[in-house]
């Protein structure tokens, strides 16, 4: 039997093992060792097997993880993130849909310590949908918000997907990171444009609040706001202005977070017990789907099946924008039945070769995947951020409720993505200016 077949083979098995809820690190692991014990041997695959994990996360780069986990963590534990939906309820109350307005950009600054949907979703949703609730909001509008702008959490930096984007496609992270903010700002206003419009045009759906609250208690607000002010300078203003790389700002983040969790003194034992444990479980999870991933890069190299299948799209002479639109539609795919690391760690793998031949700079294309990856979060039948907000809101909407509320801003999502391909210097135009 040709390797390229036995690769083919392997790659359908690891589907099907997807498709019977086998955990993706598990089934990469699984196939890719078997794939390449029966390609060269029982004594190669198992010295695979026993070095692979090792030299995989003794990887410097890769010591950011726990490091912007831990910071995510520790400002969730000791409150750090608890103004920020009041301070943007405080300014934007006055617009259409101001609450809905506010939890979108409570979002995009909880995004700047967190770096994952699911906690950004889930942070946002017990504070912000109980206040719309309460002033009348429709639920749809209310949950899909929430839902939706928690896909921020992984596109403003800190970014746990841009990092291990970075480490497979050998990318520079810091410019990743600088990268994902125009992106993510660019998503945050087209949200913004659809709550507002929604707002004008059926006002029942979003009431506004009678009384603003007075200028006083605006800037008292905004002051409790500083921690992740000084968090943003730190570590993204450090970056940018190149005194510390992207790994290094991961310890310095988390650093920084405890020392002002320590000075407000909202931290307890209990608190920074928690955020350790949570940080171990998470990147335990994390490396495991990697390790798995790495190993299937040996094993498609080994096959030739990556080669074969780039060769193939090659052939095609498909020009960058059908590549785009091919690839795009490969994600959404994905991101209807995987978890944005595994449809990511599974691709890039066999992406990588096709993006080098056709000139795509892996910069533009990391944030590129990102934004699909986390189109894929609200997406059904298996939107992740969807059923998070439904544990939020419990039996006050159904999930079909929640995915109806989520359907213009779908409709957004396709908008920025457009955007992005007509304009790659939204994403590029940040990094070009980094030292």
């Amino acid at each position: 039997m040709e390797r390229e077949i036995i690769g083919l083979i392997g790659l359908g098995l690891m589907l099907g093992l997807l498709v019977l809820r086998v955990h993706i690190g598990i089934a990469l692991i699984s196939v890719s060792f078997a794939g390449i014990y029966y390609l060269i041997g029982p004594r190669p695959a198992l010295g695979m097997l026993s070095t692979l994990p090792y030299d995989f996360s003794a990887s410097w780069t890769l010591s950011s993880v726990p490091m912007f986990l831990l910071m995510g963590y520790v400002c969730y534990y000791a409150g750090l993130t608890r103004g920020l939906f009041q301070v943007a309820r405080s300014w934007l109350a006055w617009l259409p849909g101001g609450l809905a307005v506010a939890t979108i950009w409570g979002s995009a600054g909880f995004a700047a310590v967190t770096g994952s949907s699911i906690a950004c979703a889930a942070a946002m949703g017990r504070i912000a949908i109980p206040e719309m609730k309460r002033a009348g909001y429709d639920m749809k509008l209310a949950t899909g918000s929430v839902a939706a702008a928690g896909t921020l959490g992984a596109l403003i930096p800190p970014s746990i997907l841009l990092i291990l984007f970075g480490v497979f496609a050998e990318a520079p992270i810091a410019k990743l990171f600088i990268g994902g903010i125009g992106a993510g700002l660019t998503t945050a206003v087209l949200y913004m444009a659809v709550v507002v419009g929604l707002a004008t045009f059926h006002p029942h759906l979003a009431p506004r609040l009678r009384e603003l609250p007075p200028m006083e208690e605006r800037l008292r607000d905004l002051r409790e706001t500083w921690p992740i002010l000084v968090l943003l300078v730190v570590v993204i203003g450090g970056m940018f202005g190149g005194f510390f790389t992207a790994t290094e700002a991961g310890a310095i983040g988390a650093l920084a977070s405890i020392a002002i969790a320590l000075v407000k003194r909202s931290l307890d034992r209990q608190g920074l017990w928690e955020s350790l444990k949570e940080t171990l479980i998470t990147t335990s999870s994390l490396f495991l789907i990697a390790i798995g991933a790495t190993l299937l890069t040996r094993f498609l190299t080994l096959s030739g099946t990556g080669h074969l299948i780039a060769d193939a799209i090659m052939a095609m002479q498909a020009n960058k924008l059908t590549l785009l639109i091919g690839i795009s539609a490969i994600y959404l795919v994905l991101g209807m039945f995987l978890d944005p690391l595994g449809a990511m760690l599974l691709t890039v793998p066999v992406l990588l070769p096709i993006l080098d031949d056709a000139g795509i700079d892996l910069i533009w294309f990391g944030v590129f995947l990102v934004k699909f990856l986390e189109i894929g979060m609200i997406t059904p039948p298996i939107g992740m951020n969807v059923f998070v907000i439904k544990g939020v809101v419990g039996n006050e909407a159904s999930l079909a409720t929640i995915f109806r509320g989520i359907l213009l801003f779908l409709v957004a999502d396709a908008i920025a993505v457009s955007l992005f391909i007509a304009f790659p210097q939204i994403i590029l135009f940040l990094p070009g200016l980094m030292q």
